[in-house]
């Protein structure tokens, strides 16, 4: 590579970023249907082949301000959550992707937190539950293999999609997100396996817990990273001591994987902590612009979260159906 091809790639990569992912993806299509509150739209991502089996399903969350196509890697930046697509692709399986509800302009999600203005009052849970029940109709969704994950505010609705739905989940997965100190919806009681990544330099997501002043009135006070991950562990009845293992570390940021369970097909739950890292999803093939390690923080890329949750997802069945 000469001088200037070198320095053009650098540039193309500190203001928008790169996606080096060339495997093979499911293709999309939209959906729309009518709910309570007006016209509901998903994104929807089909493999290719016909298969006799029941296929799993996985929604993914957009985070605030964020959308469906954003989330699949059809707008700027480039989402590690659209990886889903090639694994989806690979491993017979669907992806739903639903889009918010607008509100002053943005999408966003009615996620239980309490006192926060710029939320919708619509029923995303019974949004989910609709595109779940369509799917298992119209797509030979397998009802025992249902699983959601969630980035950021995205992820913070499926903490409460988990404590609501969680009979008709096998799993689930945030990404950037913890659960509210003061909440619009009842305390999960059904046990549920959870994979939980989060960052410790994260600006928006309080790692220990509580609410930084600058983000006003966009975000409420919510417990530590640790109290979430503790939550689910109970609920599972699981011990307090964890299956530790540490990611080779890459750049600035190094990750750790906490794993309380040992049967992958049984109830678990995993902490991935990055250390060091920001508000980003750590990805090794969808790398956000490097303008964007000044803020919101540093990318881990020693992982792929999508591939990360799919290794926790893959065996896992939910026990109203088991």
């Amino acid at each position: 590579m000469n001088h200037y091809s070198k320095l053009k790639r650098v540039a193309r990569e500190f203001f928008f970023g790169r996606d080096s992912n060339t495997a093979a993806t499911a293709a999309i299509e939209s959906v729309e249907f009518v709910r309570p509150e007006g016209m509901r739209h998903y994104l929807k991502a089909m493999p290719s082949g016909a298969t006799a089996a029941l296929r799993p399903l996985v929604i993914v969350l957009h985070g605030s301000g964020a959308s469906a196509a954003q989330v699949l890697g059809m707008a700027f930046p480039p989402s590690p959550l659209s990886v889903w697509l090639a694994i989806a692709e690979r491993e017979h399986l669907v992806v739903i992707a639903p889009d918010g509800s607008q509100r002053r302009g943005e999408r966003c999600w009615n996620d239980g937190f309490t006192g926060i203005a710029s939320n919708p009052s619509c029923d995303d849970t019974g949004f989910i539950a609709a595109i779940i029940e369509r799917a298992v109709a119209e797509d030979q969704i397998d009802p025992a293999r249902v699983y959601i994950m969630g980035v950021s505010k995205g992820g913070m609705l499926a903490y409460r999609l988990a404590s609501e739905l969680a009979p008709r989940l096998a799993a689930f997965s945030v990404v950037l997100a913890a659960m509210p100190v003061r909440s619009d919806y009842a305390a999960p009681k059904v046990a549920l396996s959870a994979l939980i990544i989060a960052s410790t330099h994260d600006p928006f997501i309080p790692y220990g817990g509580g609410k930084f002043p600058y983000t006003l009135w966009f975000l409420a006070p919510m417990i530590s990273v640790e109290a979430c991950v503790a939550t689910w562990r109970s609920l599972a009845a699981l011990s307090e001591q964890a299956v530790v293992t540490h990611v080779e570390p890459r750049g600035a940021t190094r990750a750790t994987r906490f794993t309380w369970g040992a049967d992958p097909g049984k109830l678990q739950v995993g902490l991935l902590r990055i250390e060091r890292g920001g508000h980003a999803e750590p990805s090794m093939a969808k790398r956000y612009p490097t303008l964007f390690s000044w803020f919101p923080g540093a990318q881990n890329a020693g992982l792929e979260v999508a591939e990360e949750a799919w290794e926790f997802f893959r065996h896992k069945r939910s026990g109203k159906h088991a």
